[in-house]
Parts: structure tokens; sequence; C-alpha cells
């Protein structure tokens, strides 16, 4: 899954416009996109995600968003 289209998605999920995206020069090592490949694991000790990503990236958002208290303490410190 690409960079872009994490920041896509949780941009959907908060409700705000794609245009609050700002694009950076790219710099030498940086990644497009990152990769798992859970194979291995699946297949060794019979694992599965209990949730696809998408559902993920929500959940934590949600947990962001109950959780205000929480961090903003964290980066005011």
């Amino acid at each position: 899954m690409r960079n872009i289209d994490i920041v896509r998605m949780i941009c959907r999920e908060l409700g705000k416009p794609e245009s609050l995206i700002t694009y950076v020069a790219d710099r030498k090592g940086h990644d497009l996109r990152y990769a798992i490949d859970n194979g291995k694991i699946q297949t060794m000790l019979d694992w599965q995600p209990q949730m696809t990503f998408e559902e993920g990236i929500q959940r934590t958002i949600q947990w962001y968003l109950e959780n205000r208290a929480w961090w903003e303490k964290l980066i005011n410190a």
C-alpha cells in the first residue's frame, strides 16, 4: 500500500479534504510504500489477522479522537 493511499484513507475517515495533503520532494531512502509479507507466519503458526488494515486504521483514528486529553499532554510537554 502506498503512503499516499494511507493518507487519503485517513483524510476520508476524518472527513477532511485531500487538499490538506502537503507534498514534499522525495529524499534519498524515502519509501513510497511499506509492504509486509505475513505468509510465513500464516503458514508456520496458522495465524490470521483479526481485522483488515482499513478497519485497523479506522479503529486507531477513533481511539485517538476519543483519547485526545491523553495524547495532547504528550505533545504539549
